[in-house]
């Protein structure tokens, strides 16, 4: 009986790593191809292996500068959630005050309620107001406040530090700022990594803010926009196998965040499975 269901298990979790990695895999493929044999789709398998899509693609969607400023953004977006996320967690956990559980149903409604591209325009004219609207960092602003997720997950983190280690750094005369930089925040490490992927590949996989903020100065766009911007080449004809080329060198920096932060990711779940 063991035997059948372990057995069941793993025919499972077979079919959905083939069913995730399949498409990533067909991108790859379809990423060495001409546009006329990508388009037919007759075989998966590369005829003639096109290398030079990557070098058009790198040329015709601007890679280096959009990827720089999607760079700017995820990256400043990254630090900035981790920031603010990590101080709200510190606070709500280990102190009380008015206005606390409304405060985290707040962050709750932010989080499970998508309203997306409702508040699109409430988020410009207030960019506006503030000079922002033509930077990249009303974009990062935007990314920062939506921040519940890692709250949560910090907060929950949070909860398996002990709070005597507060009381005893008190005792020692350190002040409650001192007290989260130096003590809580290190013991954090693991939650940090795991919020900094989420909110790295978030803010790198964004597409509508970028794209709203950067109509009015294309050289600011990020390599999600530039990307889409290879669609159509000058002629008006599909160019899927430039866009597939584009979209694998955009992976790159995901996987090399997500190397940084595996580490995190095991620790965190050998925590949760020892709790």
């Amino acid at each position: 009986m063991k035997i059948a269901s372990r057995a069941v298990m793993w025919v499972f979790l077979l079919l959905v790593a083939f069913l995730t990695l399949f498409p990533v895999l067909i991108t790859i493929l379809g990423s060495f191809k001409t546009n006329a044999e990508l388009t037919a789709g007759a075989t998966i398998m590369p005829t003639i292996w096109q290398f030079s899509n990557y070098s058009e693609a790198w040329k015709q969607a601007n890679f280096s500068t959009y990827t720089v400023n999607s760079l700017f953004v995820a990256v400043t977006s990254t630090i900035g959630i981790l920031f603010v996320s990590s101080m709200a967690a510190y606070v709500v956990n280990r102190m009380d005050f008015p206005g606390k559980k409304a405060y985290v149903g707040m962050q709750a409604f932010t989080m499970f309620v998508a309203i997306g591209a409702v508040v699109l325009r409430p988020q410009f004219e207030l960019m506006i107001k503030l000079h922002l609207h033509n930077t990249l960092w009303g974009v990062v602003l935007i990314l920062i406040s939506a921040h519940a997720s890692a709250f949560f997950i910090l907060q929950s983190f949070m909860s398996g530090i002990p709070k005597e280690l507060d009381e005893a750094a008190r005792i020692d005369g350190c002040s409650r700022g001192r007290t989260f930089w130096t003590i809580v925040l290190p013991l954090l490490t693991p939650g940090l990594g795991v919020c900094a992927l989420f909110a790295f590949r978030g803010a790198w996989n964004e597409y509508l803010l970028p794209f709203v903020f950067t109509l009015s100065k294309p050289e600011l766009q990020t390599l999600t926009v530039g990307l889409a911007n290879l669609k159509y080449g000058v002629s008006a004809a599909s160019q899927t196998h430039y866009m597939m080329a584009g979209a694998c060198l955009s992976i790159l920096p995901i996987l090399v965040v997500y190397l940084f932060a595996n580490k995190s990711f095991m620790k965190m779940t050998a925590g949760s499975l020892k709790g």
